[in-house]
């Protein structure tokens, strides 16, 4: 049977249709209608499914990858940064619309999923999936399952705090990962320093490479948060690999200076996880919202 796979972003919502061997036979990209609020949003996803399987020519199942994750104690959509999803019954109204079940996870979830089955980590028995982008976040898969855990936060390392003194987060602490390894932490650590805070992250990077001393110094400063911050996660899990994905992800120091600041920071007398850029790039979150389904 085709699989449907739907990547619900702030700003774009993404369908696929997915054959069992992975190959993606259509593609279709919408805006996400946020301003006009939670039906609204909800109706251009049922339009979006009811296309795709029109263009298929068959029913599909559905899986999606949203911002934030369904609530174990209501059922509840928490955690979104497309604020008015939060405290919504999003797959019970879906499914309504859709007259079927479907499958939703967290969108760093998906993007974990697809990396391990046929992505950059196929055939690890345990990988983390990390993005690093606006926000940090972090999936795991063993064996080919979406771990998902008892309050579905199994991942979430980007809120766990690295220094307690560190820039306050939007969930309440101070000094979480998310603050420090975002793209938005970095520029905010450049801009402290007295850096041009209107510059992004990229720019940061490309900077550090080409001499500039002050933005040398922030991103060492990452990169040895980088290694803290992910050494705590080895330690725990001991993954066969981690596949980064979001934008920061394209800094190349990650793989061979941020993999040495890992290593010196993991409770071993070597590090033997492979840390490896993403393979399917932006398709990951969308082809794991498919895949949430056995081919």
């Amino acid at each position: 049977m085709l699989r449907i796979g739907i990547d619900l972003g702030g700003t774009k919502t993404e369908g696929v249709v997915m054959d069992v061997t992975g190959q993606i036979l259509v593609r279709e990209r919408r805006a996400t209608p946020q301003a006009e609020g939670y039906a609204a949003i909800l109706a251009n996803i049922r339009d979006l499914v009811l296309d795709l399987e029109r263009r298929a020519g068959t029913n599909c199942t559905v899986g999606m990858g949203t911002p934030g994750a369904i609530s174990a104690k209501t059922g509840l959509l928490k955690n979104s940064n497309t604020v008015c999803l939060n405290g919504q019954p999003v797959k019970q109204d879906l499914e309504k619309l859709l007259a079927r079940e479907i499958r939703l996870a967290n969108d760093a979830n998906c993007f974990a999923l697809s990396e391990a089955i046929d992505g950059a980590a196929k055939g690890a028995p345990l990988v983390f999936g990390v993005i690093l982008g606006t926000g940090v976040g972090g999936g795991i898969v063993v064996n080919g399952q979406l771990i998902e855990g008892a309050q579905h936060i199994a991942g979430e390392w980007g809120h766990n705090v690295l220094e307690p003194d560190g820039p306050p987060c939007y969930c309440g602490k101070r000094g979480c990962v998310e603050t420090f390894l975002s793209g938005p932490g970095l520029v905010r650590d450049y801009a402290a320093q007295g850096g041009n805070a209107a510059i992004d992250a990229s720019a940061i990077s490309g900077q550090a490479a080409q001499g500039d001393t002050l933005a040398e110094a922030v991103m060492q400063r990452y990169l040895e948060r980088f290694g803290r911050a992910l050494s705590v996660v080895i330690n725990i899990l001991d993954p066969d690999a981690i596949v980064l994905g979001g934008g920061m992800s394209n800094i190349a120091r990650l793989y061979t200076e941020g993999r040495k600041q890992v290593s010196r920071h993991t409770f071993n007398d070597e590090l033997r996880t492979r840390i490896l850029p993403n393979l399917h790039g932006d398709s990951s979150g969308v082809r794991g919202a498919a895949q949430l389904w056995p081919a």
